[in-house]
């Protein structure tokens, strides 16, 4: 069976999904804890999401499971023994799969690095070895799906990414960004995408991260200065707002922190733009005077220019999601009522031939046209025989649930796939 448990920005706040977000440094070991417990395994986690994907090798598993599996593994602390995460199964898990791969299921509609991160989340969970087959042929289809999304439809045209949205965010706060100081607190994806929006805003930018390489890597990629990461207080004096983007597990930016670096600013307000999961910016920040704080989920209120554009390209999408997923659907399918039919025909041929081989060896004096035609009988009742079981098991709403009891009834012998 596969299983979908998850949270995502339609379904629980910032505080929840940040507390069950896995960091790059505890992807791996997840991967191989959740394929060592369930089956195949691929986390996806992002700003706006953290999503296991499971193939289930064992009956008694499923989404409970699974969830509260995950939610114990990350120390959340379950309110009243309920979990917050969303369960879908098969043919709905594989849908959603797809649809997130192509940017429907974001934030911000038709954006395009979700299509990366579902690319890396079954990178990593090949490289530990947590898949199989089934996840492979899956996370290969959604990849598939997402490119031709893109390339088949306008869905991507017009969008935006969240860095970018949070930079539209800061311009509105501070009425442009032409000649502003902004903050980047980050040398990674999200860091880099603000920075490249920011530098065709005339904004003067100053990157501090805790990797001084990637730091003036990016800073010399965007003419701007970087700042080493002990003198992040005086960078926030000095700066008009901030994009804050590590997703570190403890927030960087703390209320004493912050706080010291109001301190010198002559009460200038700071505009704090929070786009991490875990986030940046410790909550008791927003209650600090002078300070305009917005989180990632703020940016779901920002005004989104040519929404209308794209939205006009969804039922494109979800016409090549549907597309996908019965060929995926098919695929299943065939992998697993094919071993049976083919052990099935060979029983039944094992039958056959040896009732034969007795009878003729009991009959003397035919003609070998005589054992040809009593050869080509037999050979057709079996088929005829087989027949409607056959077109049964190739049902693809029925013929799953027709294998077991098809291995049962004819005592056949357990196939891979099967």
């Amino acid at each position: 069976m596969i299983v979908v448990v998850g949270v995502s920005h339609r379904t629980a706040p910032v505080a929840v999904r940040e507390q069950l977000a896995v960091t790059a440094d505890e992807l791996e070991a997840t991967d191989r804890d959740l394929a060592d417990r369930f089956g195949a395994a691929v986390v996806l986690s992002t700003c706006n999401r953290t999503e296991i994907y499971v193939h289930c090798q064992r009956s008694d598993d499923g989404p409970g499971a699974i969830a509260h599996h995950f939610v114990a593994r990350k120390g959340f602390q379950l309110a009243g023994g309920e979990h917050p995460m969303f369960a879908l199964v098969e043919g709905e898990a594989v849908r959603h799969l797809l649809r997130v791969a192509c940017g429907v299921d974001s934030m911000i509609l038709g954006e395009a690095q979700i299509l990366g991160q579902v690319r890396e989340a079954f990178t990593v969970a090949t490289e530990v070895q947590a898949i199989d087959p089934v996840i492979s042929r899956l996370f290969h289809a959604a990849i598939t799906t997402g490119r031709r999304a893109r390339a088949q439809t306008s869905i991507g045209r017009y969008a935006v990414s969240i860095s970018t949205a949070a930079v539209d965010l800061l311009r509105k706060e501070l009425g442009g960004l032409e000649g502003r100081s902004v903050l980047i607190v980050s040398a990674g994806q999200a860091g880099k995408l603000a920075a490249r929006a920011l530098r065709a805003t005339g904004a003067r930018l100053t990157i501090v991260s805790r990797t001084m390489d990637r730091a003036e890597a990016l800073a010399g990629s965007v003419g701007g200065v970087v700042v080493p990461w002990e003198e992040l207080p005086a960078a926030l004096t000095a700066a008009d707002g901030a994009v804050c983007a590590t997703g570190a597990a403890d927030p960087p930016l703390t209320a004493p922190l912050v706080r010291a670096a109001l301190a010198g600013r002559g009460g200038r307000r700071l505009v704090l733009v929070d786009i991490a999961v875990p986030r940046d910016v410790e909550v008791g920040v927003h209650r600090l005077p002078g300070v305009r704080l917005f989180d990632i989920d703020d940016l779901n209120r920002v005004s989104e220019a040519n929404v209308q554009l794209r939205e006009r390209e969804v039922a494109r999408v979800e016409a090549i999601v549907e597309r996908e997923a019965a060929r995926y659907a098919g695929w299943l399918h065939a992998r697993e009522v094919v071993p049976t039919i083919a052990a099935l025909r060979q029983r039944a041929e094992a039958i056959r031939r040896a009732e034969l081989e007795q009878t003729l060896a009991r009959i003397s004096g035919l003609s070998e046209e005589d054992r040809q035609r009593i050869e080509a009988l037999t050979t057709a009742i079996v088929k005829k025989m087989l027949h409607l079981p056959i077109v049964r098991l190739k049902d693809q709403e029925r013929g799953r649930q027709l294998v077991s009891s098809v291995h049962t009834l004819f005592d056949l012998p357990p196939v891979e796939g099967a």
